[in-house]
């Protein structure tokens, strides 16, 4: 069944993103959200910008054709499969989402791939995922694959599910294969603990973490340059095509984090040797 009486992070997302696939709770919530942080806004586009560029990156310059999506979120604009296709034409991409609402508009968008699917499991049930006939059907696990964990850490509370989430598919993936992460971060612990009170008063499951946390959980998994960053620094390109506009009661918020920076979504490109 699809709430409509409690926001979720994914229809958020979509919202801030200029999307439609949300709702009047969803709505309300990123007003609540704006009026805490308004940079909260920019932090939340930066990291589909980033996500066009790494999956560029790694589809244009490593020569990546399968990626596995995790926590994929609401199909919207410059989704993994279509960036991947411009520089790789026969790239593979599993989606993965639990959230009903994304399971029903993603097996929509792909009812005719072949080459891209969504499938419905709970990421942080990693092992599964990886084992099961849905991914492997697309993916080739003796080859280099690309998992994408993007923008989803805060959505998993508990350090160890999430590390052991991340070391699983660090493990189980070959030689020059990557992993990609991102989180919502707070400049300083002040930014964190608001950020997390917010959210939870919001009925949200989140975790809003430090950049040291965040270095904590990826530690002795090797970094591609320029390592673990906020995301709008990860090889910026003015260029790349731009996101949708957003509705009119969020316009005031674009540009925000200029003037006073106090979250970020922060991450970075792993490869294993």
């Amino acid at each position: 069944m699809i709430r409509q009486d409690v926001p979720t992070s994914a229809r958020m997302y979509d919202y801030c993103l200029g999307g439609k696939d949300n709702f009047a709770v969803d709505r309300a919530a990123m007003q609540v959200v704006t009026s805490h942080f308004p940079d909260g806004l920019d932090a939340a586009r930066n990291n589909r910008l980033f996500l066009y560029r790494v999956v560029r990156y790694l589809a244009r310059d490593a020569g990546i054709r399968q990626f596995l999506d995790m926590g994929s979120g609401l199909p919207t604009q410059a989704n993994v499969h279509q960036v991947a296709r411009q520089f790789q034409p026969d790239a593979r991409v599993v989606y993965v989402d639990n959230d009903p609402i994304v399971l029903a508009h993603g097996r929509a968008l792909l009812a005719d791939e072949r080459s891209t699917t969504v499938i419905a499991a709970d990421m942080t049930e990693t092992e599964p995922i990886l084992t099961g006939p849905d991914a492997r059907r697309l993916i080739d696990f003796s080859e280099p694959v690309a998992t994408l964990f993007l923008s989803i850490g805060h959505s998993i509370v508990d350090d160890g599910i999430l590390r052991t989430m991340l070391r699983t598919v660090w493990d189980a993936v070959v030689p020059g294969s990557y992993l990609v992460f991102s989180q919502m971060c707070g400049v300083d612990r002040a930014a964190v603990d608001e950020g997390n009170e917010m959210a939870r008063n919001l009925g949200l499951v989140w975790r809003n973490r430090t950049p040291e946390e965040v270095a904590e959980l990826l530690r002795g998994m090797d970094l591609v340059e320029p390592g673990l960053v906020e995301v709008v620094d990860w090889h910026p390109d003015p260029d790349q095509p731009p996101l949708a506009m957003v509705d009119e009661p969020l316009r005031p918020f674009l540009g925000a984090s200029r003037k006073n920076r106090r979250v970020m979504e922060y991450g970075a490109m792993l490869r294993k040797p």
